[in-house]
């Protein structure tokens, strides 16, 4: 399953409300998204046991995931609660 007629950034966040490193690393995502560097990023939250079915279409097993899309296609991804890492991933979309 892929994002489809996306046309632009796109990155998400898949995570549970109930897991600590999740619940770590969420403040980091919320701070990107609101910096004017990665204003053509189109920020995405899923909860994983809101929406287990696309967790596991977009092959999801650990947490916290995150999955960078560019043009509709895969870009990169990041697993754990690293916010370098997490930034690094963001700025292949700038």
């Amino acid at each position: 399953m892929g994002v489809h007629n996306i046309k632009t950034a796109v990155a998400v966040d898949f995570y549970a409300t109930w897991y600590t490193p999740c619940k770590t690393i969420a403040p980091a995502f919320v701070e990107c998204s609101e910096q004017d560097r990665f204003k053509d990023v189109r920020f995405l939250k899923v909860d994983i046991d809101q929406l287990p079915e696309l967790a596991a279409d977009m092959g999801v097993r650990e947490m916290p995931a995150f999955k960078l899309f560019l043009d509709d296609k895969p870009a990169g991804d990041l697993v754990g609660a690293d916010k370098d890492g997490l930034i690094r991933l963001l700025e292949k979309a700038v």
